[in-house]
């Protein structure tokens, strides 16, 4: 029992200075990679960019389309209340 617990120090020794070396090394790039993250989320891509203004062309472009049909449902309505008969 005794040379187990020996041995298991011993392992502890040899292995614990690479994991504390490794939390050093984590812990002091952490606030490089923090700014990165902050910069990539406050930052819009090209891609990102592109894909917004395309959204936004497809909702207006539905949206002057509804405003067109619209528009021309009432030029008829007014077309027929006004008597003609050709209003298409």
């Amino acid at each position: 029992m005794r040379i187990f617990a020996i041995l298991a120090a011993t392992g502890a020794m040899i292995m614990l200075p690479g994991c504390i070396a490794k939390t050093a090394l984590d812990v002091a790039t952490m606030p490089v990679r923090a700014g990165a993250q902050a910069a990539d989320w406050a930052t819009t891509s090209q891609d990102e960019a592109d894909r917004n203004y395309g959204r936004r062309m497809r909702e207006q472009e539905a949206r002057e389309g509804r405003e067109r049909k619209k528009a021309e449902q009432q030029r008829r309505r007014e077309c027929r209340r006004a008597g003609y008969e050709d209003c298409d």
